[in-house]
């Protein structure tokens, strides 16, 4: 489990907002170990927030430890990136291969390539909205306190 450390921002129902200092890593090594935390500073450097559910019913202000599974950023990286990618791909192979034989390869391949991208955000979309409810999810897993 990946976790972070986020301040409770406001509460709403079974979610909360929370915002997660910039520059933070994860716990296992606060930004030192594998880049994450010296990337965000550089890209991030506002605060960010995000809503989160919210099972130990944490309050406004409450500082927080927020956990998400190992593989789910890994799988959202795949549906976000590599699906559309790969539909592109082969958009363009096979807006070659349809090509009639008339020099226009090129626009075939391009269309080829569109089509597929939009297909694969829409295959993503659609993934996404499947696997809202699991486990992959960020949730508040304890309030934090100073060990």
């Amino acid at each position: 489990m990946l976790e972070t450390r986020a301040t409770v921002v406001q509460v709403d129902g079974q979610y909360a907002l929370v915002q997660a200092e910039p520059g933070n890593g994860c716990e296992q090594c606060n930004g030192k170990g594998c880049g994450t935390g010296q990337l965000s500073r550089l890209f991030c450097s506002n605060p960010r927030q995000f809503q989160v559910n919210n099972p130990i019913n944490a309050g406004i202000d409450d500082e927080v430890i927020i956990s998400i599974a190992d593989g789910a950023v890994l799988r959202g990286i795949g549906q976000v990136y590599v699906l559309p990618l790969l539909l592109l791909l082969i958009g363009a192979m096979l807006g070659n291969q349809w090509a009639v034989p008339d020099g226009h390869r090129d626009i075939y391949s391009a269309m080829g390539a569109l089509l597929g991208l939009g297909v694969g955000f829409v295959f993503s979309k659609k993934i996404s909205y499947r696997r809202a409810g699991n486990y992959s999810q960020p949730h508040i897993v304890r309030l934090w306190s100073e060990k």
